[in-house]
């Protein structure tokens, strides 16, 4: 594949890139706050964790044609019976729930690797009866991609690659994305973007190709760093912008996987959901109530004010007994949430309720 990623910035514009610059940079800054100061209370976590799974199953499933909403997929995940598992839509439904758990319990330990994608399609089909045959195999016959018309017609939109060259293909692909996550010399969001549309260009199983792509997104902005992704749900964005998502991906796709196509559109869609999502869970960090956002750390500092009117780093790390750097992540965090005010500076630094 070579550079095709850096040529085909060179055909968005310069005004366009330093837009989506600009978009990067806003989510990065939120990416960093996330890793350096928030540490919520595990349980409040592990509740919108598994929100999240329902609602994310939910609309990549929608996405690609089921009529189950978030209220029937969370009543089918908790009574989950595969027996009962007998139309197409609930077997989706499980396979993506699945698979999704995995990746938002697992995504450190879960190698990015040809292997794995072949194991979480199987996932994704093992359900369906029809389908699991195909579960973790590459296509064996042409699967063109199709519109159709209220009259029944149907339009070619475009042809994914062709079977015998499909294993190569991702091969490549594979290690395109590796090589050039390594290099660090473009920004991984750019790098799992372009994956995307090369993934779906090459649309490498018969089935389940969409609903794969999104776990993939998840999974590699995980290991990239942006580790909020268990907490908003991308796939519910999409599917709320849902024309725009097939605009923008059959615009780059117009010219195939040529360093020609046009990125520019795709980029945009891309980028823009990921502020969205960052929005959403701001949303939720801000309405939430500050006692379910707290760790057990966190509230124990916040309680040393019921006999103190100042409190220090270093009284915190005594009363706590744990490291002062520690500490000092506690009570910036109780800073930041507007618990705590600060008195001071360096050393002789003093915190407020």
């Amino acid at each position: 594949m070579g550079n095709r990623l850096t040529d085909r910035l060179q055909n968005v514009s310069g005004k366009e890139l330093s837009a989506i610059l600009s978009k990067i940079a806003k989510i990065d800054e939120f990416k960093g706050w996330w890793r350096g100061t928030s540490t919520l209370n595990p349980q409040a976590l592990g509740r919108l964790k598994r929100s999240i799974v329902v609602t994310s199953t939910g609309a990549s499933t929608r996405i690609e044609g089921s009529t189950l909403s978030d209220k029937d997929v969370e009543k089918l995940l908790k009574g989950l019976k595969t027996s009962k598992l007998k139309d197409r839509d609930s077997q989706e439904v499980a396979g993506y729930a699945e698979v999704l758990q995995t990746v938002f319990d697992s995504y450190k330990d879960i190698p990015f690797t040809e292997g794995v994608i072949l194991q979480f399609h199987a996932q994704l089909l093992r359900y369906s009866e029809k389908d699991k045959r195909q579960g973790g195999k590459y296509k064996s016959s042409p699967n063109k991609v199709v519109a159709f018309d209220r009259a029944g017609g149907q339009t070619v939109l475009f042809n994914p690659t062709e079977p015998s060259l499909t294993p190569i293909e991702m091969r490549t692909l594979m290690e395109w994305t590796h090589a050039e996550l390594k290099r660090d010399e473009s920004h991984p969001i750019l790098i799992i973007a372009n994956f995307v549309v090369e993934f779906l260009a090459i649309h490498p199983f018969h089935d389940g190709n969409g609903r794969l792509s999104r776990i993939l997104t998840n999974l590699l902005l995980a290991k990239a760093g942006y580790t909020y992704m268990p907490y908003a749900s991308l796939e519910k964005i999409i599917e709320d912008h849902k024309t725009e998502y097939y605009i923008a991906l059959r615009t780059a796709q117009k010219d195939g996987k040529s360093p020609k196509a046009e990125m520019a559109r795709w980029l945009h869609f891309f980028i823009d959901v990921m502020v969205r999502q960052i929005e959403v869970f701001q949303g939720f960090l801000d309405s939430a109530p500050i006692d379910s956002l707290l760790s057990v750390n966190q509230g124990k500092a916040l309680a040393l004010f019921d006999a103190a009117d100042e409190i220090s780093t270093k009284m915190v790390a005594e009363e706590l007994g744990i490291p002062l750097v520690s500490a000092k992540q506690i009570l910036n965090r109780l800073f930041e949430l507007k618990l705590v005010k600060r008195v001071g500076a360096g050393r002789t630094t003093r915190y407020q309720r």
